[in-house]
Formats: structure tokens, C-alpha cells, sequence
């Protein structure tokens, strides 16, 4: 075996050198495949300008379904793209009616103890180095309105009505991956947020259980959801990052505490009960609602001076760029053995830049203007070079099947170090949609540039497509297309039709 090992790593090795030092081939930015070397006889490469046009989604574009990672806290100090908050709303409800604690047969010996909402911890993105804890405070949803409704998935503009607050804490999420034991000796946890109630809370909720009080709030779904509409998770004051986490997690609960004598030993014991987020429907219960409301505040940031040379790109629910080839419009027909994008990072602040990460994807894809209103549909051809698929929808699939394959397409972010410094960059391979324009003369189509949580085209179907962003994470300020240093452009190796 260890001889067989040897072997392949040597033949790797040379394989490695021989490539290396072949002054015949090119390599490409993207993937792994070899172009022939630009010799400026058989084989050429020029650059082309692309202009460039900011844009700015709207707020309603962007939806959170109940299963995804939700975005809790808030970005006070980006001087290129502005404040963020993230404030989250859930409902958490008993998983069973008529609805009981503890075990069947016990008997509740005291009042609640104690009511502790738990969050799950799945990561932060941002500053959360400058030691300055995440404000978190809790309230109520207000009763009387319909937000918990069959309508499950709201838009990131959505932000129900709240009550009186209910609890607070500061959140240190340089600590949260530390183990917590509890007050109780037995349980631990990592990853774990936990944010005691009030007592007045506490005691409402438990007031309101049939087998205590005689009160039928815990009969049914509909009359818990008509006393409890379910809390909000707000962002109340310092911070400079966002936390995220999963509500249908395990450890996303709202723990009751209290003391009861149990059914045959009549021991009294301490116990906790969880009200979960009831992820799908059952004929007894229906769906929790959850929201993730995500407001961007780009008032006095560099963003908002609309500077031509810098494409300011934000996850969503974020911003986009227009781009556009005029090149395109004249150029001749000939042989494309690589057609690429380029465009970089204009590095900033080298802390904040370091803090505030590029996005992990950008998305390119075509602008429709032959039917009005104005579509966007993906690009032909690149990509995924593995399967066949139709962005007009005439026959087969209008994406494809295996979707995007991103070592070929592009699109991931990368880093460069150069003469200019160290920086982000991504390319995108067009060298298909390109070759087609050329020999077939298909329409110049410009091109959309943004940083997608989902996406989708809405003329053949509304469902979402994956971006591969977590929401809200992720911020980069690129060189735009008259940008001296880090211009965006495109860069073509070909040969000339004999």
C-alpha cells in the first residue's frame, strides 16, 4: 500500500512539473483546464470595458422560510455600506393538545420557576472582535392581528406588531461556543443562548394551563394562538455583527421550569417542559410562524454617494450591478478558448474588510429586454457544461438539473496578492455565451451581478433557487469598469479564424 502511494505521488509530482514549466499553455483563473499560450501568432488576449450601473433590490425580494438560519443583531459602524439590524419573531407552541406538563399523571406542586427562551447558535458574521456584546431584548407579538396565518414565509420587510418587553440580556459571542452548565448540576451546552423571562411572563403562561388554573388555553392550537401570538427577538442597542440561528432547532426551545410531584412516587421533583417551533403542520397543529426582519440604513455611508468607480455589492437583502460589453456589439467572429469576467476588491479599512467579508458567491445572469416588463433569465451554456438546459424554456429545463457548477462557471470569492496588495476577487467564465454571440449573433444581452440568498425567475416558476449566502452575510466594494487600479473587465484568449 505505502509503495502504491509513493507512486502516485510521484506521478503527480512530475505531472505537476511538466505542466509548470511548459511555456506552451495557459491556465485559466477558473477551474482547471489549459489554454493554449498566447502567443500573439496563433493565440491573442485582450481586455475589454464593462460599464457598469448600481442598483438596489427591493426589501420584499428577499423571504425567510421558518426552516432556514434566521439573522439576529446589528451593524452599527460599516462606513461603506451603513447600518443593519436583524430582528427575529417566533412562535413556539406546545407539540401536543391537549397539552399538559410534565408527565401524564404528575402533579404540579408549585408555581413556574422560571421561563428561559433558548436560541440555537450557528455562527456570526461581522465585528465581533471590538468586544462590544450584542443588546438583545425580548417582547411579546401583540395580539389581534393575523400574522400567524397558513401564510408561512414573509419577506424581510415584515415586521409584526410587539408588546411590552418581557426579558433582555448582552450577548459576548466570543463566549457562546464555551460549555454552560446549568444552575441545576445535570445539563450543558455549546453553541447555546439563553435569555431568562420575567416572572410576570412566567406566571402568565402557566396560569393558562387547563390541569392548574381550569383555564382551556392549552385545550387547542387555536386557543393557545389566540393568547400566545409569539415573541420578538430584537436588537435593541449595541453591536457591530450579526449572530445567526435556526429556530427548528433542538436547542431553539422556550423552557418552562418548574416543580412537581411525580405520578406513582409522589417525589417531588424539579423539571422543565419545551415549547417548540412546530416546523410542519399536523391535524392538530398547525405550523409555528416565524419572521426575520432585516432593515439596511445606507443614509451617510459611502454607498449612498453613487461613486461611478466602485460596484457596491451586499448579500440580501442587499444591492446589484448592471454591466454591460459594448465590445460585444462589433466585434468580429473567431475561435474563444477562454472568455472571462474579472473584477476585485477595492480594499478599505484592512480591519472592517477583515470583519465585514465578501460574500462567498456572486450570481451573474442575463438581462431580458425583448418583452416587457424587463425579465432576467440565466446565462447560456456556462453554467454547467455536465447537462443541457434552456434559459428561454422552449425545451428542457430553463436551469439546470445539477445546478450551478462554480468551478467552471466562477463566481466563488478568491484572493489575490499583487503589486496593489492583498485583496478579494472573482471571475466568471462566459466563454460559451460569448462564442455564441460572436458566430450566431445573438443579442448582446447585459448582465445582472449580486450576491443571492435565493433567487428566482418568476416567469417560469416561483421557486427559489439556492444562492449559497447566509442572509445578510457578506458585503464587497469592487472596481467598477472605469476604475484605474481595479477595473472591471472582460478578457478574452482567442484565435483567428483562417
Amino acid at each position: 500500500m505505502q509503495k502504491r502511494i509513493l507512486f502516485l505521488i510521484t506521478i503527480l509530482t512530475s505531472f505537476y512539473f511538466i505542466i509548470g514549466g511548459c511555456s506552451k499553455l495557459d491556465t485559466t483563473d477558473i477551474g482547471s483546464d489549459l489554454l493554449p499560450a498566447v502567443d500573439n501568432v496563433n493565440t491573442f488576449a485582450a481586455e475589454y470595458n464593462i460599464t457598469t450601473t448600481q442598483g438596489f433590490f427591493n426589501p420584499d425580494t428577499a423571504v425567510i422560510t421558518r426552516l432556514d438560519d434566521h439573522a439576529l443583531g446589528k451593524i452599527n459602524n460599516d462606513p461603506l455600506f451603513g447600518t443593519t439590524t436583524a430582528n427575529v419573531f417566533v412562535q413556539f407552541k406546545p407539540s401536543f393538545y391537549p397539552f399538559y406538563w410534565g408527565n401524564a399523571g404528575d402533579t404540579i406542586a408549585s408555581s413556574v420557576d422560571s421561563v428561559v427562551l433558548c436560541l440555537s447558535y450557528k455562527g456570526y458574521w461581522g465585528d465581533s472582535l471590538s468586544l462590544t456584546p450584542l443588546q438583545l431584548e425580548v417582547r411579546e407579538v401583540a395580539a389581534g392581528q393575523l400574522w400567524d396565518s397558513l401564510f408561512q414565509s414573509r419577506p424581510v420587510n415584515y415586521v409584526p406588531n410587539t408588546g411590552s418587553v418581557v426579558g433582555n440580556a448582552s450577548v459576548d459571542l466570543s463566549k457562546v461556543g464555551n460549555y454552560v452548565v446549568y444552575s441545576n448540576k445535570k445539563d450543558s451546552a455549546r453553541n447555546h443562548i439563553r435569555i431568562k423571562l420575567s416572572s410576570a411572563f412566567a406566571n402568565s403562561l402557566f396560569a393558562r394551563d387547563s390541569l392548574v388554573s381550569g383555564n382551556n388555553t392549552f385545550r387547542s392550537d387555536s386557543a393557545f394562538r389566540v393568547f400566545q401570538k409569539g415573541l420578538a427577538i430584537i436588537a435593541s442597542g449595541t453591536g457591530n455583527c450579526l449572530m445567526y440561528t435556526n429556530l427548528t432547532d433542538s436547542m431553539s426551545r422556550l423552557e418552562v421550569h418548574f416543580k412537581k410531584k411525580n405520578f406513582g412516587t409522589g417525589k417531588l421533583d424539579t423539571a422543565f417542559t419545551s415549547l417548540r417551533m412546530i416546523a410542519s403542520a399536523t391535524s392538530t397543529n398547525l405550523a409555528s410562524v416565524t419572521a426575520n426582519s432585516i432593515i439596511r440604513n445606507r443614509t451617510g455611508a459611502e454607498i449612498a454617494s453613487a461613486n461611478p468607480n466602485y460596484v457596491y455589492l451586499q448579500t440580501s437583502p442587499g444591492t446589484y450591478a448592471n454591466l454591460h460589453i459594448p465590445a460585444l456589439d462589433t466585434l468580429s467572429n473567431r475561435i474563444v478558448h477562454r472568455a472571462e469576467i474579472i473584477m476585485d476588491q477595492v480594499p478599505d479599512n484592512p480591519y472592517l474588510d477583515s470583519a465585514f467579508t465578501s460574500p462567498d458567491f456572486l450570481y451573474l445572469d442575463l438581462i431580458d429586454t425583448g418583452n416587457a416588463p424587463i425579465k432576467w433569465k440565466p446565462v447560456y451554456f456556462d453554467l454547467n457544461y455536465s447537462v443541457t438546459y434552456d434559459p428561454d424554456f422552449v425545451t428542457g429545463n430553463f436551469f439546470p438539473n445539477g445546478g450551478i457548477d462554480y468551478f467552471t462557471f466562477g463566481g466563488f470569492v478568491r484572493f489575490k496578492s499583487d503589486g496593489l496588495g492583498s485583496r478579494r476577487f472573482y471571475n466568471f467564465n462566459i466563454t460559451r455565451q460569448v462564442q455564441q454571440r460572436l458566430t450566431k449573433h445573438t443579442p448582446n444581452y447585459s448582465f445582472r451581478l449580486f450576491a443571492p440568498y435565493y433567487f428566482r425567475y418568476s416567469q417560469y416558476f416561483q421557486t427559489n433557487l439556492p444562492g449559497n449566502n447566509k442572509i445578510a452575510k457578506g458585503r464587497v466594494r469592487l472596481g467598477s469598469g472605469t476604475n484605474t487600479n481595479y477595473r472591471m473587465r472582460l478578457r478574452i484568449v482567442y484565435s483567428n479564424i483562417k
